[in-house]
């Protein structure tokens, strides 16, 4: 099973929207055929703890643009790591 085309959806969207705000090494992994919590995941760099803040925000912002809200974020106090919930975005 690969991931669901609403989840390379929105796993898009939210690449784009890490790019917008200038993330890098962008990586996107299909783990749907591993977890059953989630089909995708994403990973991002940025240069320091406020613009991976700003890269965070942006994806959500855009995400919900696509009706998908996060669940719950973690590691946000350090802005250094950052999790987002995959089922991070739940369908409303």
């Amino acid at each position: 099973m690969t991931a669901t085309p609403r989840a390379l959806e929105l796993i898009r969207a939210a690449a784009a929207a890490a790019s917008d705000k200038l993330a890098t090494d962008l990586l996107a992994f299909d783990v749907s055929e591993q977890l059953v919590i989630t089909d995708a995941f994403l990973l991002c760099s940025a240069a320091n703890d406020r613009q991976v803040r700003a890269v965070v925000d942006e994806i959500e912002d855009k995400l919900r643009e696509l009706c998908a809200k996060p669940v719950r974020r973690e590691g946000e106090r350090d802005g250094l790591t950052t999790a987002e919930d995959d089922d991070t975005f739940a369908e409303p």
